[in-house]
């Protein structure tokens, strides 16, 4: 969509397939440019001065037919579709996805097994909280996981409400093998920022790449 107009993605956006079917094209090709298999399929937010409750099932109804749309032409590529919740409470009030709960039951209605749910823990935390049982309930459809300390949207080590290595544990226990998203905004420097990545390697006996110490 187009940002300076203040759209934030159009899957949901009613009267806007048409330019939803383009941006989609467009982010095809740069997937396959940079070898990227997985798209977050932004849904967008309540048209200005519509009341979120009316427009809500011609909203998630738009939602449904764009994404039945996008995963046919993302299947054709081998490449997955995310959606994720973004809270309504801090980053943006008129987004349309707001929770794990709402994600998984349009996920549902689509029925398109290469659509799967981007979770980003900072918008769940402030939307719902119950990290543990958000994630063990949403695992099997979680395709992306990303990251912030809550409330700042900073680094994982820096003062806020969660405790990430009890939810790293977690993740490894339930199977995860995907990449976690750093969406956090660095307090400083972003190489600095990174010296809780280089702390939990350590603490869990992997050098600074990776390798673990006993595999070698």
């Amino acid at each position: 969509g187009d940002q300076e107009a203040g759209e934030m993605g159009l899957a949901a956006v009613p009267g806007r397939q048409a330019a939803f079917r383009q941006g989609l094209a467009a982010a095809v090709q740069y997937a396959q440019a940079v070898g990227c298999p997985r798209i977050h399929l932004m849904a967008g937010r309540v048209p200005l001065g519509a009341d979120g409750a009316a427009v809500a099932g011609e909203m998630e109804a738009t939602f449904i037919e764009n994404l039945r749309y996008a995963a046919d032409i993302l299947a054709q590529e081998d490449m997955i579709g995310l959606v994720e919740p973004i809270n309504n409470r801090i980053t943006d009030p008129r987004y349309f996805l707001n929770t794990p709960y709402q994600a998984a039951a349009i996920l549902e209605k689509v029925g398109r097994p290469n659509l799967k749910l981007q979770l980003d823990l900072f918008h769940c935390q402030i939307m719902d909280g119950n990290l543990s049982w958000n994630l063990e309930t949403y695992f099997p459809l979680i395709g992306h996981i990303q990251i912030a300390q809550v409330p700042g949207r900073h680094e994982p080590d820096s003062p806020g409400e969660l405790n990430f290595p009890y939810i790293f544990k977690l993740l490894e226990s339930l199977g995860y093998t995907g990449y976690i998203g750093c969406e956090y905004a660095p307090k400083g420097d972003t190489l600095e920022g990174l010296g809780w990545l280089r702390s939990y390697w350590e603490s869990r006996g992997v050098q600074h790449g990776g390798t673990s110490k006993a595999m070698e």
